[in-house]
């Protein structure tokens, strides 16, 4: 039976962002939570000391010695909280993510009988939808989301054929199954994480929440949207049809690495015939990044070798020379 008015930890990552990690902490320590687990990867603004001088008893620190990335953060954080706080369920989010007032309140509101997993409406601070955060059923699982993404591919717009419309964002629209959610308002109860395991590290950033929530559909894990649960990403990266341009440049290698990695989990036997269309489609983004398209398409070729043989074990500090920042 599920617990009548379950307990929560927090888990937060952050690196190098003191600011917002000042005002998502104050928004959670501000709401019913057991724990707050903070990782701090290796941050160098201050972020350790300034969390070594707070108080609050709630709060479970951990400094890792280097930078982990997103994802090995989200993998440490996660453990933290299931083996030392006795939380019914956990909910993740970066430094700069953070539930809005009463987020928690509306959580524990839900009927959450039939559920492993809620993500939450993500929003800009000015009240628009954040794009990146958008929820979404796989289309190679669901036919009606393969047809409409057929259908709007020809116009670009593609993506919306699988995504979550805006009017599933409503307050007092539906619990809505996804088979892909963030980790900036995941909410995972403890059964849950035991069955779907700690999210990988070695991805180290994009799309460890997307291979990782598409992994609990594929083990029959069931994962809802709650647009009465909201949150807050004070980001100013901006997803648009065409994707983002990405910098420092060695950011272009996790995003299509890791693409390809979670492409072969959604797509199944459809991935190899996927293949040849998703790099004709991201060998155009050249254009974008100016004077740096020739080391674009060099960290792309690069993420493209590694996606298809599955290679995760490429040192961090050899993605920085490649892209020519080590």
């Amino acid at each position: 039976m599920p617990h009548p008015d379950p307990t929560l930890a927090a888990v937060v990552v952050t690196h190098d962002r003191l600011d917002h990690l000042r005002i998502t902490l104050d928004r959670l320590l501000a709401q019913r939570v057991r724990h707050v687990v903070v990782v701090d990867n290796a941050s160098t603004d201050g972020t350790a000391d300034w969390l070594a001088r707070q108080q609050d008893p709630r709060l479970i620190l951990h400094r890792s010695d280097r930078n982990l990335g997103g994802a090995g953060g989200f993998s440490v954080g996660l453990e933290i909280a299931r083996d030392r706080t006795d939380a019914d369920w956990i909910v993740a989010m970066d430094d700069d993510g953070r539930p809005e007032p009463g987020a928690f309140d509306a959580f524990r509101a839900m009927d959450l009988a039939g559920w492993d997993a809620i993500g939450a409406a993500v929003f800009h601070p000015d009240g628009s939808i954040c794009e990146m955060n958008r929820p979404y059923r796989n289309p190679f699982w669901n036919p009606g989301a393969f047809l409409r993404t057929l259908a709007r591919m020809p116009l670009g717009r593609g993506r919306k054929g699988f995504h979550l419309p805006d009017t599933a964002y409503g307050a007092e629209s539906p619990v809505l199954p996804v088979d892909m959610i963030s980790f900036v308002g995941f909410f995972l109860s403890r059964a849950a994480l035991k069955a779907a395991g700690l999210p990988d590290p070695r991805l180290f950033i994009y799309g460890d929440d997307q291979l990782y929530t598409l992994q609990m559909r594929r083990r029959g894990l069931r994962i809802g949207f709650a647009p009465q649960v909201r949150f807050e990403h004070d980001t100013s990266a901006r997803q648009g049809q065409s994707g983002v341009v990405l910098r420092p440049m060695w950011k272009v290698y996790y995003m299509y690495r890791n693409a390809l990695i979670a492409y072969r989990v959604a797509a199944g036997p459809w991935f190899w015939p996927l293949v040849p269309v998703l790099l004709r489609k991201w060998r155009r983004r050249s254009g974008d990044y100016g004077p740096d398209a020739a080391l674009f398409r060099t960290l792309l070729n690069q993420a493209v070798r590694d996606g298809l043989t599955a290679r995760l074990d490429r040192a961090h500090e050899e993605v920085l020379r490649l892209a020519g920042s080590g």
